[in-house]
């Protein structure tokens, strides 16, 4: 995976940065994606577990390439954060739609050397964890007991491919990053 970390000048703020990545996916069958995280020492939490066994996650056979996005709600424009419309509106203004759900563990493959996220930092509840990066993919339901999607994170020097619970009410940080696909 390459990526390159894109400065809009704008400030020196860490939250203003923009990193574009190349992630593959695709091409592997949900057995052989789970001996590949676990090969690879990835952690994973219930609700992505929940998620990877879903009968309703999609599969791609091929392997195919997007170009991802990652950036802040604040790099949105939304400086006081927002809910998911208004954070997927904002972002399809500027040509970034919502990643497949399955390019979360096919990133989380690809991306080992993300920094640490939670030394220093106080444990957080119902918000995205410091150092996390959020794919902004599309629910597989609605239903209340489902989780929402995925997010990546190191903790304490492990890779961690974790799943959420986020209603529709919930407000994203400012600070938070997201990761989309550009269109």
């Amino acid at each position: 995976m390459n990526g390159d970390t894109v400065d809009d000048g704008s400030t020196t703020d860490s939250d203003r940065r923009v990193t574009k990545r190349t992630v593959g996916a695709g091409g592997m069958t949900p057995a052989q994606l789970l001996t590949e995280l676990e090969r690879c020492g990835v952690q994973l939490n219930d609700a992505a577990r929940t998620l990877l066994a879903c009968p309703q996650f999609p599969w791609s056979p091929e392997w195919y390439e997007l170009s991802t996005v990652e950036l802040s709600v604040r790099d949105l424009g939304l400086a006081n954060g927002a809910g998911i419309s208004e954070v997927r509106a904002k972002a399809a203004a500027i040509g970034l739609l919502a990643p497949p759900i399955e390019l979360a563990p096919h990133m989380r493959l690809q991306y080992l050397d993300q920094p640490e996220g939670s030394l220093g930092f106080p444990a957080t509840q119902h918000r995205a964890p410091p150092g996390s990066l959020t794919i902004v993919s599309a629910p597989l339901s609605e239903a209340d007991d489902v989780p929402k999607g995925f997010y990546l994170r190191r903790i304490e020097g492990m890779l961690w491919l974790r799943g959420y619970m986020s209603g529709p009410d919930h407000i994203w940080d400012a600070g938070d990053r997201l990761v989309f696909v550009e269109a």
